[in-house]
């Protein structure tokens, strides 16, 4: 996605449109990271969007496997 902000949408969008998996960078703090901080969420923020994909992939009647 480029940017953090972009990330929940898109992944959202991809589990939606059938996606088998996504990769999603996650740093304890982005804003220190060697690489890809701007496309990195927090912890905090993974875990928030790991519950709205749960609630997402229920609706849809997918499964959701977290960890692989």
């Amino acid at each position: 996605a480029g940017h953090y902000e972009l990330v929940p949408s898109l992944a959202r969008a991809a589990l939606a449109a059938g996606a088998d998996g996504l990769i999603i960078e996650v740093h304890p703090n982005p804003v220190e990271a060697l690489s890809d901080g701007l496309q990195s969420l927090t912890f905090s923020d993974f875990s928030r969007l790991m519950g709205e994909l749960r609630e997402l992939a229920a609706g849809l009647r997918r499964p959701l496997q977290f960890p692989a």
